[in-house]
């Protein structure tokens, strides 16, 4: 398994080591059985039972928490909007002058703000564990999907850190030739504008060069009218670890729908 793409932790932990079909399938079970029902209890052993394997996923907490610190402030904002703007019934816990928290307000906000963390947290583990190149490589030998399409996104991620790099030099040079010096919002507004264009040009020619040369590789090639069978360098296989992986996802999706049936707080989400 390729693993280039993760730091050495990551690389050695647990679920790097699981085929990313197997962890888009676990995330999948979770996310489909917290869409069902808006309560805080589901959303809460959800999120607690995540929490408790962020030790297989090789990331110190202090790290985790400062690369999701945007999704817990996202949810976090759309518990207050909904406490604040919900269905004001049930005995009234805050009153200070227009705003107005009730127990359901407050209640219906913290599922809405624990389940979004709860849907996000196995995404961000399936990101933080899995290296692109095998993730293409089970996208289209487990899932049979298109290799064009899967191949094609796969460089696009791979350019991204270069467009980055390529920005990087696009300012500099610029500023090395008096470009861009204004302060102004106008000034500043038209150096971006121009800047854009420019990595939209660059952009372009890589993506000929790497359209050209994959075509030289062999990539998309047809025979007798038909796309040619594909071989891989890295065979996609399943192990035990993945059987543990499906496991989990499946356990933590029943666990916290059967926690919300039993002390009675599941409500479908659009009923």
């Amino acid at each position: 398994m390729s693993v280039d793409f993760l730091t050495p932790d990551v690389a050695n932990s647990v679920l790097a080591r699981a085929n990313p079909v197997a962890k888009l399938a676990a995330a999948l079970c979770i996310t489909v059985s917290l869409l069902f029902s808006v309560d805080w209890v589901s959303a809460s052993v959800a999120l607690a039972c995540e929490l408790c394997l962020v030790p297989l996923l090789g990331v110190r907490v202090g790290t985790l928490a400062r690369r999701t610190w945007p999704l817990v402030a996202a949810a976090a904002v759309a518990a207050y909007s909904t406490a604040l703007l919900g269905v004001k019934t049930g005995p009234v816990w805050v009153h200070l002058g227009p705003a107005v928290f009730t127990e359901h307000s407050v209640l219906t906000g913290a599922a809405i703000g624990l389940r979004g963390l709860a849907i996000a947290l196995p995404g961000v583990f399936l990101l933080f564990s899995t290296d692109p190149t095998d993730l293409a490589d089970g996208l289209a030998q487990k899932l049979r999907l298109p290799s064009r399409f899967v191949l094609g996104a796969l460089a696009g991620m791979r350019l991204v850190g270069l467009l980055v790099d390529e920005w990087r030099t696009l300012g500099l040079a610029r500023r090395a030739r008096g470009v861009g010096t204004g302060h102004s919002p106008v000034e500043r507004f038209r150096t971006f504008l121009g800047q854009a264009f420019a990595l939209l040009v660059v952009a372009i020619r890589r993506a000929t060069r790497l359209a050209v040369a994959m075509e030289a590789r062999g990539f998309g090639s047809v025979v007798d009218g038909r796309a040619a069978p594909r071989t891989w360098a890295r065979e996609s296989s399943f192990s035990r670890i993945d059987a543990w992986v499906v496991a989990a996802g499946v356990g933590i999706a029943a666990l916290a729908v059967g926690a919300a049936v039993v002390l009675g707080t599941w409500n479908v989400a659009w009923g």
